[in-house]
């Protein structure tokens, strides 16, 4: 990959990083729709989860739930967001971006839940 298409992806991250943490300050404002502050704790326990829906080590599809799910999940929530409120959060996301990232402990549990739930539907109807 030339120097430009990594420049280019090193920007795409850094700018869903800063949504990221612009739609966590957003949910936690009462001013958040309710539908959309639904969606936002989906996409922000999935992305902070240290478990992915489909692990890493899964060649190609291991990844594709990060570079699919999460920007299609932060680009429906900044959708539904009302635009205010989204740019003041922007702005303070933007002034925040120096502290650490919280960790999504409810997010791994989910995740780990729905892969002990196919394994275990796997084994049923393997050992039935």
């Amino acid at each position: 990959m030339s120097k430009n298409y990594k420049e280019i992806i090193k920007q795409k991250i850094e700018y869903f990083k800063r949504e990221l943490k612009a739609i966590y300050l957003a949910y936690k404002s009462p001013d958040m729709p309710v539908p959309a502050k639904i969606l936002a704790a989906i996409v922000i326990a999935y992305a902070l989860s240290p478990i992915d829906l489909i692990p890493d080590f899964i060649p190609i599809l291991g990844y594709l739930d990060d570079l699919i799910l999460i920007p299609l999940g932060v680009t429906l929530v900044v959708k539904l967001v009302p635009l205010e409120l989204m740019e003041k959060c922007r702005l303070e996301a933007d002034a925040q971006k120096d502290k650490d990232n919280p960790r999504s402990i409810i997010g791994g549990v989910v995740i780990t839940a729905i892969w002990v739930l196919i394994i275990a539907f796997i084994l049923y109807r393997f050992l039935k």
